[in-house]
């Protein structure tokens, strides 16, 4: 008689335990899913991001490698959203 009360208390606790891990879970993925959505508003395709970043860079009086890197940048940039 004993034995079957340890065994069925036993039980009620796993489940127990067993519940409360699943909505530790649930609340930790509640949490994580509800930041912000990745931008995508605002992207641009690499044409209209070079020729933004081509007006960005009118006029800049520095070295061809310098420009060809931060037009680099900055088409990725655009092409992102940020």
């Amino acid at each position: 008689m004993i034995k079957l009360f340890s065994s069925i208390a036993m039980a009620g606790l796993m489940t127990v335990a067993l519940s409360g891990t699943s909505q530790a879970q649930e609340r930790t993925m509640r949490r994580v899913t509800s930041g912000e959505p990745a931008k995508l508003q605002g992207a641009m395709t690499q044409a209209q991001a070079r020729r933004v970043c081509q007006q960005q860079m009118a006029g800049s009086r520095e070295s061809k490698s310098a420009l060809r890197t931060k037009m680099k940048f900055c088409i990725n940039e655009q092409m992102q959203g940020r």
